[in-house]
């Protein structure tokens, strides 16, 4: 397949790379002002991989877009709506488009898919690539799960079977909004990780496990979606990859944070924590955690205070 990546930061390399092993004729596309691309247009090389030669990188959008069938989309997720506006300008019909971010808009809570199809106003096929995975671990062969989803179940299937291999094994997704609001939603739970590791108080990840599943699949039945969906790759089964991980840049983030150390990678949950704020106001769904997290980092509160209050919360028997 004809294949191009929009972004070529650490995971928008990633794919380029991974793409073409699979044996895509692959395009790169990054902004020319972009330290990420003149690095990779000079030397093919960044922290994590060396680009193979026959990966075409171009900063013309436009070029881009037409060469490929399938197109990856791996930005940051705050800029996409202004980046589906410029995008609408080209000509796209009957294009596939894959959201490789985990996230959600800020100031309104909106899901990625949802804000690509309200700016994208031609007929495109839309899927997000979601789960847990490292690119330090698989441009070494070191496997992995994750999860490819779609409404349209032959689209899924389409991006599966072209990009399935030893090194990633897909599955498919059947609940496109429970998995969309696991994958943003595990990375604030990644940034309390990180919040915990900073003070010390590791030992209660066991605990921010088993209450931020429930707490996201009780937001998750609450929009319509299957709340059994957060218990998958999607989320559940991305929180040894995000609250653990040394790689993970939510963990560090939480981490530095508390420590009031520097931290210059993207951290996706600190937007998203306050669009599921949105969406707890929404849907009146209590999410505690996401609270805990939003307070420490956008209220100024005390971290030790806050984290104390999360998990001396009077014990009730929930179930799902």
């Amino acid at each position: 397949m004809k294949v191009t990546v929009l972004g070529c930061g650490r995971w928008g390399s990633f794919l380029s790379w991974y793409a073409n092993q699979q044996g895509h004729d692959v395009t790169l596309w990054g902004r020319e002002a972009s330290r990420n691309y003149q690095k990779l247009l000079q030397t093919r090389t960044n922290d994590y991989l060396l680009l193979p030669q026959p990966i075409q990188l171009t900063n013309s959008l436009e070029e881009a877009a037409a060469f490929a069938e399938l197109i990856f989309i791996a930005i940051s997720a705050q800029e996409l709506r202004g980046f589906a506006k410029q995008l609408n300008s080209l000509n796209l019909s009957d294009k596939t488009f894959v959201l490789c971010m985990k996230g959600l808009e800020e100031n309104s809570g909106e899901r990625l898919t949802s804000v690509i199809k309200q700016e994208i106003q031609q007929p495109v096929h839309v899927a997000i690539w979601v789960g847990p995975g490292h690119v330090q671990d698989f441009v070494q062969d070191i496997p992995n799960c994750m999860v490819i989803d779609s409404d349209d179940s032959q689209v899924t299937k389409l991006i599966v079977d072209s990009l399935g291999s030893e090194t990633i094994r897909f599955y498919y997704g059947e609940d496109v909004l429970g998995n969309e609001i696991g994958a943003a939603a595990k990375n604030v739970i990644g940034i309390a990780a990180g919040i915990l590791d900073g003070l010390g108080y590791s030992s209660l990840k066991g605990a921010l496990m088993a209450r931020g599943t429930k707490e996201i699949a009780r937001l998750v039945k609450a929009m319509g979606g299957n709340e059994l969906t957060v218990y998958g790759l999607g989320h559940l089964g991305d929180y040894e990859a995000t609250v653990f991980s040394k790689h993970s840049h939510n963990r560090r983030f939480g981490e530095a944070f508390v420590k009031q150390e520097p931290f210059e990678k993207l951290a996706e949950g600190a937007a998203t924590v306050k669009a599921l704020l949105h969406l707890s106001a929404k849907y009146d769904v209590e999410l505690p955690i996401c609270q805990a997290v939003n307070a420490v980092l956008w209220k100024a509160q005390d971290a030790q205070e806050q984290i104390m209050k999360l998990f001396m919360r009077p014990v009730k028997f929930e179930t799902i």
